[in-house]
C-alpha cells in the first residue's frame, strides 16, 4: 500500500493550483458568473490532471528507473497497478464531476479533455506530436468552464483565453523535454519567444470588451472593462513575464538539467499570474485575486513536491 506522500508525488500535488485557473479564465471569457457551477467544472478538472500525472508516471515507468530513479514507481514507492488504477478513478470522478457540475455541455468538452489526457501519456508524448498535445489539452480546459452551462457561443468568446493558455503550456512543454538532457540556447530562445506571444496575447484580449450574457440592457452584451481592472491585469501579464522570463533568461545562461528543471517548475507555476490577468481583464476581479495568490502557496509546496 503506497504512502500519502508517495500519492502526492505521483499526482504532483503542488501543480494542480494551476489548474481552476483555466476554468475561472474560460467561464469569465464566457461571461458566465464565477459560482458552484463553476467551482465543480474546476474539481473536474483538477481531477483529470491529477489522472493525467499518474498515468504519465505509469507509461514513464521503465525509462523513469535510469532518466528520473526519484519518482514514486521507479523508487518502489507507488505499485503500476496502484497508479494506473489512480488514473483510471481519477478520469472517472472528473468526468462525473463534470457531468453533475455542468451536464451534457460540459460533457461535450470534459470527454475530449480526457482523451486528450490519455492520448497524451500513452502515444504523442516524447514525440514531435507532444507538445501541441500537451497545448490542446490546456486550451480544452479552458473551453471546459466557458462550457459549464454554456453553448457553441460561450466557447467562442472564450477561445482568446484558450489560446493564450495554449501558447504558454506549449513554452513549457518544449521546455520541459530538455529536463534530463540540459536544454541549448537555441530553446531557451524558443520557449521565450513562445511565453512573450502568451503574455501579449493576455494584454490583447484587454482591447476588447468583456462578454456579459446576463447583460439583458446591451443588444450586443458587451460591456466595457473598467480602467482599474485592465490595470490590474496587465500587472499580472507583467509578473508573469518577470517569473518566466528569469528562469528561461537561467536557461540561456546555464542550461544544464537541474536548470531547466527549476525553469520547468517556474513555468508551471507562473500559469497562474497569466490565468488571473485573463480573469482580471475580462472584469472578474475577485476572482483573479485567488487564482493570483495561489502562486506563492504552489512555490512554497514546490519546495517540498516537485511539481514536474
Amino acid at each position: 500500500m503506497a504512502d500519502i506522500r508517495a500519492l502526492i508525488e505521483l499526482v504532483r500535488a503542488p501543480a494542480a493550483f494551476s489548474v481552476p485557473g483555466d476554468v475561472l479564465a474560460g467561464a469569465a471569457a464566457a461571461g458566465r458568473r464565477i459560482d458552484a457551477r463553476t467551482c465543480g467544472t474546476a474539481a473536474a478538472s483538477v481531477c483529470l490532471y491529477w489522472a493525467g500525472m499518474a498515468l504519465n508516471d505509469h507509461a514513464d515507468r521503465f525509462v523513469d528507473v535510469f532518466e528520473r530513479p526519484e519518482r514514486p514507481l521507479p523508487s518502489g514507492r507507488v505499485h503500476p497497478r496502484t497508479a494506473l488504477a489512480l488514473a483510471c478513478g481519477l478520469t472517472a470522478a472528473g468526468l462525473g464531476i463534470a457531468a453533475l457540475a455542468g451536464g451534457v455541455r460540459t460533457l461535450i468538452v470534459a470527454v475530449p479533455l480526457a482523451g486528450a489526457v490519455w492520448g497524451y501519456d500513452l502515444v504523442w508524448k516524447d514525440g514531435p506530436a507532444e507538445p501541441p498535445a500537451m497545448a490542446a489539452a490546456r486550451s480544452l480546459d479552458v473551453l471546459l468552464g466557458a462550457g459549464a452551462g454554456g453553448g457553441i457561443g460561450a466557447m467562442r468568446s472564450a477561445a482568446p483565453a484558450a489560446a493564450v493558455v495554449g501558447v504558454h503550456t506549449l513554452a513549457v512543454t518544449v521546455l520541459s523535454r530538455s529536463e534530463v538532457s540540459g536544454a541549448s540556447r537555441r530553446v531557451a530562445a524558443t520557449t521565450a519567444v513562445l511565453s512573450g506571444g502568451a503574455a501579449g496575447g493576455a494584454l490583447a484580449v484587454l482591447r476588447h470588451d468583456r462578454y456579459d450574457h446576463h447583460d439583458h440592457h446591451d443588444r450586443r452584451g458587451r460591456r466595457p472593462v473598467p480602467v482599474p481592472q485592465r490595470a490590474l491585469a496587465a500587472a499580472l501579464a507583467g509578473l508573469y513575464t518577470w517569473r518566466f522570463g528569469s528562469a528561461q533568461a537561467a536557461v540561456a545562461r546555464d542550461g544544464r538539467a537541474e536548470t531547466v528543471r527549476k525553469a520547468v517548475g517556474a513555468g508551471i507555476i507562473s500559469l497562474m499570474p497569466l490565468q488571473a490577468s485573463l480573469i482580471a481583464g475580462r472584469g472578474e476581479p475577485l476572482a483573479a485575486l485567488p487564482v493570483a495568490a495561489a502562486g506563492p502557496l504552489a512555490r512554497r509546496l514546490a519546495r517540498k513536491v516537485s511539481p514536474t
